[in-house]
């Protein structure tokens, strides 16, 4: 499948983004108004982590008419050209920048992010998968705003903080999704914490539907996101990012097992041997989440009339027990063969 650049697409679960310098040229005029006061995040071409920056002030000051690495080594040796010809020739860097979220939920002082994973079999129609397991991201260093400028605060990206002074890489920074929805449900009660995942859900079915039409669907492909999504105080979760082509290198013995068993799980769903019926909605840690259209817990076919009763067919953050089930599934698919044949 082809990968087109995700932006802001519902804004009352993502962030606010603006593209540069694009923005500065087109509407150079908006960027002194009060409502596009910072702080902000703003971030380059270069994978993951590598161009993440807070800043405070207007994000044009940062990257308006930014020369790439090539062009800041100055023009080649004899060229006579004036500097308005040669800067007419420089190449400009574009840049995101996203408004900031000045209030996220803290645990311990310290900021996080959820890392979830979207298996996408099809996009015409619409069939996406849902993980259990996943990761929350742990800053090293307590959260303030008077410190726009430490990355080790406000960016959560391992990368980021395996190179902090205060990481320790046995413990590393991480929790796994089930604690973490533990750990919300003392605080909060089962309720809350359902109706904030249930919101979690819900950027995940949009954000893909918002790019349904623009993506080219190939039923011999499949692409496997890695959702970055941040809580605020008010429990409201933000979209940060998709990333197609997540990182899967382990920095725990814990971190390994998920994403070893996520891989498998993925081949699993993917189903090259062509062992799985099609009806499945559950396959190892992955759960059927949207075939096009809302996928029910219970079986049959739902009525979606009013939704009232509706139960979507996700389980983030709960027991992943892939194992068994994996045991019963390809067992029972064993036993219909033999009862056909």
């Amino acid at each position: 499948m082809s990968r087109p650049k995700m932006t802001s697409l519902y804004p009352e679960k993502t962030q606010r983004i603006y593209k540069l310098p694009e923005l500065i040229i087109q509407q150079g005029h908006q960027i002194q108004e009060p409502k596009l006061q910072g702080p902000w995040i703003v971030k380059g071409k270069r994978a993951r982590a590598e161009s993440v920056n807070p800043v405070q002030d207007h994000p044009h000051e940062h990257t308006h008419g930014r020369p790439s690495p090539q062009a800041r080594m100055g023009g080649s040796e004899g060229d006579t050209r004036s500097s308005d010809d040669q800067k007419d020739d420089i190449p400009v860097e574009n840049y995101v920048a996203q408004r900031y979220i000045e209030n996220p939920y803290l645990i311990g002082g310290r900021k996080f992010d959820l890392r979830v994973y979207v298996l996408v079999m099809s996009y015409i129609p619409l069939r996406a998968w849902l993980y259990r397991d996943g990761f929350a991201r742990f800053s090293n260093t307590r959260f303030t705003l008077n410190s726009i400028d430490d990355q080790y605060v406000h960016l959560t990206n391992v990368a980021v903080q395996k190179t902090s002074p205060d990481y320790h890489p046995k413990k590393g920074c991480k929790w796994m999704l089930q604690r973490f929805r533990q750990y919300l449900a003392s605080k909060h009660g089962p309720e809350v914490v359902e109706t904030l995942f249930r919101d979690i859900d819900n950027i995940f079915v949009k954000s893909l539907q918002s790019v349904q039409k623009v993506i080219i669907s190939d039923k011999h492909c499949f692409e496997l996101y890695g959702y970055d999504i941040l809580i605020d105080q008010d429990l409201k979760p933000w979209l940060l990012e998709v990333n197609a082509s997540p990182s899967l290198t382990a920095s725990s013995q814990e971190d390994y097992e998920l994403k070893t068993c996520l891989l498998e799980d993925t081949l699993h769903v993917v189903d090259m041997e062509a062992r799985l019926t099609g009806r499945e909605k559950r396959v190892g840690g992955f759960d059927l989440m949207w075939n096009d259209g809302p996928v029910s817990r219970e079986e049959g076919v739902p009525d979606l009339s009013g939704m009232g009763n509706f139960v979507s067919n996700t389980h983030l953050g709960c027991i992943n027990d892939r194992k068994k089930q994996l045991r019963q599934l390809f067992y029972s698919l064993q036993v219909q063969k033999k009862a056909s044949s």
